[in-house]
């Protein structure tokens, strides 16, 4: 048995952990985006600080990409990717099926339809289920491939260098892909699309960089726990590759 087939059977103590963590995070992340738009109070260059607000969340599930691929390797990250995509819309068929079923009369007083299709009907209709699904796989593959290939070219130095790199280009995809499919559906008005991707794509970079040193003591305590610490050197890196 080769040492590449080794890696990819080998059981892991943690890696169901942080894939749990990674879906969890995504999936909240998706309906907070849908529910509210958060004002920042303030502009700068004449744009205005807003966000939705699953972006408080969801660099998160960025740090947790970042943390899979430099200790478990591209491979494992790929399939936590996939499960995620598979989990969103998942999600996305449940708030869709529970929108169509009849309401009940006195939940229909105190809360009603209306406020259910303002606050949970964008993750059950195509502009933002569409929106946070193609956003999703494209960000987090190109954050993913980034991250590897870097490790590969520097030897496993320079992690922060790295994290921030990718996240760069994740984050970035990621941001202009979500805002601009999700306002040609009609989700986000025109007037907000360069507040949203401005303030969005800062925000989620900046929580990438306030959390590095704690991603390095995540990265690090994985490595020892799991004695792992792949290189993507022979690494296939299609996302419909299947090893």
């Amino acid at each position: 048995m080769t040492e590449d087939r080794k890696h990819v059977d080998r059981v892991f103590r943690f890696f169901d952990w942080v894939m749990a963590l990674f879906v969890t995070i995504l999936i909240i992340s998706n309906i907070a985006s849908s529910a509210k738009i958060v004002d920042w109070g303030f502009s700068a260059f004449g744009l205005r600080f807003a966000f939705d607000a699953g972006t408080i969340l969801f660099p998160v599930s960025y740090i947790f990409g970042d943390i899979l691929t430099e200790v478990y390797g591209f491979k494992r990250s790929r399939r936590v990717i996939w499960t995620g995509f598979a989990m969103l819309a998942l999600s996305a068929v449940v708030l869709w099926l529970v929108r169509i079923m009849p309401g009940e009369a006195m939940w229909e007083g105190y809360a009603g339809q209306g406020a259910y299709d303002a606050i949970l009907g964008g993750m059950s209709t195509g502009g933002i289920v569409l929106a946070s699904l193609v956003a999703y796989l494209v960000g987090e593959f190109s954050n993913s491939t980034v991250l590897a290939k870097m490790k590969v070219a520097t030897q496993g130095r320079f992690l922060w260098m790295r994290t921030i790199s990718s996240t760069l280009v994740g984050e970035g995809v990621d941001t202009i892909i979500f805002i601009l499919v999700a306002t040609l559906a009609g989700v986000f008005p025109w007037e907000l699309f360069g507040a949203l991707a401005v303030t969005n794509y800062v925000f989620k970079v900046g929580i990438e960089v306030l959390m590095t040193p704690l991603t390095y003591k995540l990265v690090n305590w994985l490595k020892r726990a799991e004695n792992e610490d792949y290189y993507d050197t022979q690494t296939r890196f299609s996302p419909f590759a299947v090893d």
